[in-house]
């Protein structure tokens, strides 16, 4: 009895400054509270990439192929490079969401198939992600003019799926529901020109008004020793709330005359953290024990180098290359304490694993057919592998080795412009607290996952080869971010 349980556990800045400053901590308050009001009416279910890890946390990056930790020139790059924040002016916040299709068929050896996807054509409600940035050295935040900070909400590890209570595997998962947010305030610092650094928290959490509220897994009893009879709907949940911390860094060797960058490393570590699983274990929604388990989220390396070999007053042309190594080792085990006494074993043995990313951004500054518009065109490519062996191969997670590709548009409104030809995009002389730009990030991904087929799993609540067979899964990504600059 080993996989069913792993899941158990997962998913668990803007206007004045100087004289101005109560008035920044206002409009700070205020933007937050309305970002953390969209999420909660946007709970999240989130694509993954690479085991349960999610790498689509903004617009601007997913059609990068989220090569943007050397770049990192928006509010999202909170998640992709928190250094990267010193290089934003004013107060600058981002609010996006996810629209997620797709699914998995599955063969197994006798022939017998079924499909799983997000719980419908599209994942709902879709997931989101909030970013709000503030640099108080162009606030007149004198004592403080190298500091910027951020808060970021995302959900960098999860999973929604599921498949029907027919399946050839149903007696080993169902579905899985696992909504673990993650809550990010950073602190940046410009120690001069080249070279920037960022320290933030990692809290994971789980909250009653975000999707279930805690993580969930549910399948149908096989009738085996201590299981309820054949048949009988199971679910196993629990949640927790864990602490981690990153740092990173942006050096930029080489700027062109009017001081932009013309190439930028981005170095980026973000720790593990340990969730230590609580909840119960039902049949028919009665609970028959507690049950706890324990699951060390991993630790993440990111290096990034992007070079602009065009930037100038009229045009930007960006190649990025950023690589990530996830160390999903840290996945040992997954064993299950139940208040019984019983101790279900869950061996997982994961491995680390690289993600390789190309990403690429072409600019038009106020061309002439849109003047006081910035029009950004972006494309990117990932290649991921994956971290699961066939042993502990699960459904809810169909992983494979996989290739994405990715495409989209930006656009910035500022000066005289009109977003939506209504609404003026510069602020007006003497308004200090209306918008200085309005953009928009659109874009699209494509993720094909390599066939696979599984032999030797092991299922912790049902029997041995139950999963095993033919899976292919792929998924579309649509991506859509508000960005306004203050």
């Amino acid at each position: 009895m080993q996989k069913n349980f792993q899941w158990k556990a997962t998913w668990s800045a803007q206007h004045a400054g100087g004289g101005r400053y109560i008035q920044l901590l206002d409009w700070l308050r205020l933007i937050g509270m309305a970002g953390v009001m969209l999420l909660i009416s946007t709970a999240p279910t989130v694509v993954f990439a690479g085991a349960f890890q999610v790498f689509d946390h903004s617009a601007s990056g997913t059609a990068q192929g989220g090569a943007f930790a050397a770049q990192a020139d928006d509010p999202s790059a909170l998640f992709f490079n928190p250094a990267g924040i010193t290089q934003l002016s004013g107060i600058q916040t981002s609010v996006g969401t996810l629209l997620i299709g797709g699914g998995t068929h599955f063969t197994s050896p006798s022939g017998a198939s079924t499909r799983g996807d997000f719980g419908g054509s599209v994942a709902a409600p879709p997931p989101s992600n909030f970013y709000l940035t503030a640099n108080l050295k162009s606030l007149g935040v004198a004592a403080l003019e190298n500091l910027s900070v951020g808060i970021g909400v995302v959900s960098p590890f999860g999973v929604l799926y599921r498949y029907p209570s027919d399946s050839p595997f149903a007696t080993a998962v169902t579905s899985q529901s696992l909504p673990l947010m993650d809550i990010k305030p950073t602190l940046a610092y410009k120690l001069n020109d080249q070279l920037s650094v960022g320290l933030g928290a990692d809290i994971y959490t789980f909250a009653s008004f975000w999707g279930t509220g805690q993580a969930v897994t549910k399948f149908n009893s096989s009738g085996g020793p201590g299981l309820p009879p054949s048949g009988t709907p199971m679910e196993v949940n629990g949640g927790d709330t864990a602490a981690g911390f990153n740092v990173s860094l942006l050096y930029t060797p080489l700027r062109n005359a009017t001081g932009r960058p013309l190439v930028n490393v981005g170095l980026v570590y973000r720790s593990q953290a340990t969730l230590h699983l609580d909840g119960q274990f039902l049949a028919n929604g009665m609970r028959l024990s507690e049950a706890s388990t324990t699951l060390v989220l991993p630790q993440v390396y990111t290096a990034g180098i992007a070079v602009w070999p065009i930037r100038d007053a009229a045009h930007e042309w960006k190649l990025e290359l950023d690589v990530d190594h996830t160390g999903w080792s840290s996945v040992r085990n997954l064993d299950v304490h139940l208040s019984t006494g019983t101790t279900i074993p869950s061996p997982q043995n994961w491995r680390n694993a690289y993600t390789f990313k190309i990403g690429t951004e072409y600019k038009w500054l106020d061309p002439a057919v849109l003047p006081d518009w910035d029009i950004a065109l972006r494309g990117g490519y990932w290649h991921s592998q994956t971290p699961i062996p066939d042993r502990s191969f699960t459904p809810t997670v169909p992983d494979s080795d996989q290739q994405a590709v990715s495409g989209g548009l930006g656009l910035l409104c500022k000066g005289t412009g009109r977003f939506l030809g209504l609404i003026p995009c510069g602020a007006a002389e003497g308004s200090s607290f209306w918008p200085k730009g309005i953009g928009i990030d659109l874009a699209y991904q494509l993720i094909l996952y390599e066939p696979r087929t599984v032999s030797g799993s092991v299922s912790p609540v049902t029997f041995p080869g139950i999963a095993d067979g033919a899976y292919q899964t792929t998924w579309h990504v649509g991506s859509l971010n508000l960005r306004v600059n203050f």
